[in-house]
């Protein structure tokens, strides 16, 4: 079982960009990790970052063809790309919105995700772990429980 693991804008930024709040791993180290985990697990998974828009819907679209889900940071554009909505309602798999830092205890702007109504469910807080409960998160919702279906 594939999933897709998507990062939005400035997130290929990670360990150097404002460490403070966002931690100091790279992405990459945390998709080694996440690769490590899901391999135990039995999932396969594939990665995708990018800082335009277009490019995440692209590679929205392409997932609903060979991926059982995705755990999406869109960075930014979690509050305010209606384009990655309705992609994420287009799809018909289940997305999990990840963010590394507790949105809701930053600016005001930020307590407002525009995914979070088509998104399966939304992990914040956690870190570098946000992606590994995620990632649970979806094992849970495979395993054929009802109450994670809803």
């Amino acid at each position: 079982m594939k999933i897709l693991i998507m990062n939005g804008p400035n997130l290929n930024l990670l360990g150097e960009r404002e460490p403070n709040v966002y931690g100091s791993e790279t992405l990459d180290s945390i998709n080694a990790e996440l690769s490590e985990k899901a391999g135990r697990m039995g999932f396969e998974l594939s990665f995708f970052q990018s800082n335009s828009e277009g490019e995440l819907v692209d590679a929205l679209h392409a997932s609903r063809l060979d991926c059982a889900g995705v755990i999406l940071n869109a960075g930014a554009y979690t509050h305010y790309s209606y384009a990655i909505r309705d992609a994420i309602a287009a799809i018909k798999i289940p997305v999990v919105e990840v963010h590394l830092s507790n949105v809701n205890s930053r600016d005001e702007f930020r307590k407002t995700s525009v995914i979070a109504p088509v998104c399966a469910g939304t992990i914040a807080g956690f870190g570098k772990y946000s992606y590994h409960l995620a990632l649970d998160a979806l094992a849970y919702r495979f395993s054929g429980n009802s109450e994670a279906q809803k």
